[in-house]
């Protein structure tokens, strides 16, 4: 969650299953509120401004009208965007207009300056659109709110490649949003963890994503059974070749059913086996932190001893980590399920340890809480622990690690087609209608830019 008074309420509501919660949010400061923002047959809401690089921004918004019974229900619009620098004084341009209708709308402007601040206003039908009563994008300072945002600056050199980090696939499960108890029945769709996959996997494939490999973190099944181990590998494989274009770990939900075989290990890897992959004289390390039973994390002594042999031979050299379990006591307190959930303390300690004792570890990817965020590392120690929201469901997406001579900018995308972006808009009610404070996460922990020396790395060739 987003601060402790947010986890209360998510927690109570979750225990008591309220129908709605009310939250006070800022009001937001952009120029023209309640002035011609909505009409009487039309509300615009839902805006975020989901991914800020250093030469793009992406905005997403949904329209909706009410039914014969009241109710709000996906109403079909235009889409267009004006934008311009926030330090001009000429009316906003219109950056973008897409008389193609849709309800679930998407609109990434390109060609804008690193470093620099812009002023933007969203709209379909002439209608403004405006950000949904979340803390997220309510909140002081976020862009939604004050109808401006900076574009990143990128870290120096050149290029050299770009990794996708995705988690949280769930390939066959039936319903979304449960919760323990039937409080919450959750939301079903027929195959959405499948075209949900599907959809990122046709969007990395595209020259303005780029992406030159693939880390799935875990949960890539649902309940382990060989029929969905077997089918997710099948997605998987149209990507590329397991252990050198796309790369995995193994999630509690991928653990097999009571009184069976291990299907995933056989299709994938054997239960607590580490991986290590090379990519241009960067180190790739897969960790299998799940138990036999249950939600949380751990890690067994060989291969907690072989990931040590690994960082003790090659201290300095570039290696991003990935496991399914967050690691950090902050993401143990801030996350719904509490310590219980992540790895345990001890290993997680030894991890940090490990960490100190090798400079080169720059980075921690890991899924499992379905959410964006950066936490603090327990010691002072310069690696990133970053936390991926699912691919499954809202928001629905993936974080495009671009790896420089001079750092990484870190970018979290929505999936972009239209049956992607039904689905998120569906699933963005999950939890009592509290999902998107828990998994959208903050602007900077989206989108972000690490300086760090890569010089010694190659490119892709």
């Amino acid at each position: 969650m987003l601060d402790p008074r947010l986890r209360t309420l998510w927690l109570a509501n979750a225990a008591t299953g309220a129908a709605a919660v009310a939250v006070r949010a800022q009001r937001p400061v952009f120029a023209g509120y309640g002035a011609r923002v909505q009409h009487n047959s039309l509300t615009v809401s839902d805006l975020e401004v989901v991914t800020v690089t250093d030469t793009s921004v992406i905005l997403t918004w949904t329209s909706r009208n009410r039914n014969r019974a009241g109710r709000l229900q996906p109403a079909p619009a235009d889409t267009e965007v004006r934008l311009g620098p926030a330090d001009s004084l000429r009316a906003l341009p219109v950056r973008l207009r897409e008389s193609r209708r849709t309800a679930f709308h998407y609109a990434e402007i390109t060609g804008l300056e690193p470093g620099r601040e812009y002023r933007f206003e969203a709209y379909s039908d002439s209608c403004r659109a405006l950000p949904a009563r979340t803390l997220t994008t309510r909140r002081s300072g976020a862009p939604e709110s004050t109808g401006s945002f900076r574009t990143l600056t990128p870290p120096p050199g050149r290029l050299l490649r770009t990794i996708a980090l995705a988690n949280d696939l769930h390939h066959g499960e039936a319903r979304s949003g449960l919760l323990p108890g039937g409080l919450v029945e959750g939301f079903g769709d027929d195959r959405y963890p499948e075209f949900m996959l599907e959809s990122v996997l046709e969007e990395l494939r595209e020259s303005d994503r780029g992406a030159d490999h693939l880390i799935a973190a875990g949960d890539l099944t649902d309940h382990g059974t060989e029929e969905q181990s077997v089918a997710v590998r099948a997605q998987l494989d149209t990507w590329g070749e397991l252990g050198r274009d796309y790369f995995v770990c193994r999630g509690n939900h991928d653990m097999p059913p009571k009184d069976e075989p291990d299907h995933w290990g056989k299709v994938f890897y054997p239960y607590q086996q580490l991986g290590e992959y090379a990519l241009g004289g960067m180190r790739l390390v897969g960790l299998d932190t799940t138990r036999l039973r249950g939600g949380g994390g751990t890690l067994d002594f060989p291969q907690l001893a072989h990931l040590r042999d690994l960082l003790h031979a090659e201290p300095d050299r570039p290696t991003l980590i990935f496991g399914h379990h967050p690691v950090t006591t902050h993401a143990a307190v801030s996350n719904p399920g509490g310590p219980g959930f992540v790895l345990d303390r001890a290993n997680a300690a030894a991890l940090h340890a490990l960490y100190h004792s090798a400079p080169g570890v720059f980075l921690h990817h890991s899924g499992h809480t379905h959410r964006n965020r950066v936490t603090r590392a327990d010691s002072g120690i310069p690696v990133e622990f970053l936390e991926v929201a699912a691919v499954k469901e809202y928001p629905g997406g993936y974080m495009l690690l671009r790896i420089y001579e001079g750092g990484y900018m870190a970018n979290f995308y929505k999936t972009r087609s239209e049956q992607a972006r039904r689905w998120s808009t569906r699933t963005r009610k999950q939890y009592l209608g509290l999902h998107p404070d828990h998994a959208l996460g903050s602007l900077a922990a989206r989108n972000h830019v690490v300086l760090r020396d890569f010089s010694g790395l190659t490119g892709v060739s």
